[in-house]
């Protein structure tokens, strides 16, 4: 019988490990892992890059064709969702056992080829926090996969409040090489650098942003997305009859009305109660809006509760109204917007009377110097890659674990 031959796979030039929160959908989380994607397929083509994330399925399909590298799982989002419900001791004990010693079928392919990988970055987003404890365990196993494998850990535009266990929170980020959050209440919570929200990398990829200042009259069509998601009993009633008062008063009177949806089905109740002012036809679900692109243009006028559609349509130049729908969670969202500069008016938790929308004519060209610093924090992180002839392999060793953000990820 003949012996088989063991087939040795060449190493990877690069191998990068990335864990945001995508292919929920939820277009907001979608974007930023995209911007990512697109950004690193310039800096580091030939990487292997790997998203760890809820549904690798459909954020292999999402992301199809951004990277060359790109391959998709939930090795570590599986491992921080079985911790739900377990005394914070006992979730910790139970990470730090599978990532550091292996012995589960179910987690160790995984992790053998998560240990091959050169960095871990955390992508931004709103996911670190009380509402989801459970999620924590992703600093928790990033953590140990650097003790075993010596990866540099990145954090970036992370959103963490409301926070229970700030400590906590503190010592992980603390021990990253390197770690920005996006909104003051972070910042003092982790003592971490604040940064652009992560979707900032991402706005040349938008078709109506032009980084110049927002010129003519807000008379283009009105766009909607209410979400049933995250609310407060009672809150929802209150955005509905908002959104109803602003469509029938006088200032919107005879301009076309379309809704968009961020996350399918969360975002469709609010349209259904709306439906009598709304056409069908003007319903933009979240398959079309991914095909398509993102809609906004200056003289748009935006009604929104969705965080990064106020982020997005307002750096396109468009007029808009924040809806709140939660006294902590979102409140601290949007007021980070408003720190930037977007210029919207929020229509408050509980309002049933719509704030007029209002925009600043400058945010355009505020929201380019956002993306030109997030783009040196990526470009930091990611140093486009070096010629194989100016970089013979294994020239250079790892870096020692430090925060300075230069020394991060340089190969």
């Amino acid at each position: 019988m003949l012996e088989p031959v063991p087939i040795e796979r060449p190493p990877a030039a690069d191998v990068l490990y990335l864990v945001g929160t995508s292919g929920h959908p939820n277009f907001g989380d979608e974007f930023i892992a995209a911007s990512w994607l697109r950004f690193l397929a310039r800096a580091r083509p030939g990487a292997e890059v790997w998203l760890d994330c809820p549904h690798p399925g459909l954020a292999s399909h999402l992301f199809d064709g951004l990277h060359p590298g790109l391959r998709t799982t939930d090795t570590l989002w599986r491992l921080a969702f079985e911790t739900t419900g377990m005394d914070p001791a006992a979730a910790d004990a139970h990470v730090d056992r599978v990532v550091t010693h292996l012995g589960s079928p179910r987690y160790d392919l995984g992790l053998l080829g998560a240990r091959r990988a050169s960095s871990v970055h955390i992508l931004g987003g709103g996911y670190l926090n009380s509402i989801w404890p459970h999620h924590a365990r992703l600093l928790r196993a990033a953590l140990r996969l650097r003790q075993v494998s010596g990866a540099r850990l990145a954090a970036t535009g992370l959103g963490l409040a409301p926070a229970t266990d700030a400590e906590g929170l503190r010592a992980a980020l603390g021990a990253f090489d390197h770690a920005t959050v996006r909104d003051a209440p972070s910042a003092q919570l982790a003592r971490a650098d604040r940064a652009p929200d992560d979707a900032f990398l991402g706005l040349p990829g938008l078709a109506g942003f032009t980084g110049a200042p927002a010129e003519g009259t807000d008379d283009g069509d009105v766009w909607v997305c209410l979400q049933s998601d995250m609310t407060e009993p009672g809150i929802l009633d209150g955005a509905v009859a908002a959104v109803r008062a602003a469509l029938t008063g006088p200032a919107l009177a005879g301009r076309t009305v379309r809704y968009l949806e961020a996350i399918p089905g969360a975002d469709r109740a609010a349209f259904d109660r709306l439906a009598d002012l709304v056409p069908e036809e003007n319903f933009v679900p979240f398959t079309r809006l991914w095909q398509e692109g993102f809609p906004a243009r200056p003289g748009q006028t935006w009604i929104t509760s969705r965080f990064h559609f106020h982020l997005l349509a307002a750096a396109c130049g468009a007029e808009g109204t924040a809806l709140e729908v939660s006294p902590d969670y979102y409140r601290v969202k949007h007021q980070s917007l408003l720190e930037a500069g977007t210029g919207w008016s929020v229509t408050p938790t509980g309002g049933t009377e719509p704030y007029a929308p209002a925009r600043s004519h400058a945010f355009p060209a505020t929201a380019a110097r956002l993306h030109r610093t997030k783009l040196r924090e990526a470009e930091e992180l990611y140093p486009a890659a070096a010629a194989p002839e100016d970089d013979p392999a294994g020239t250079e060793p790892r870096t020692r674990p430090g925060r300075t953000v230069a020394r991060f990820l340089r190969r």
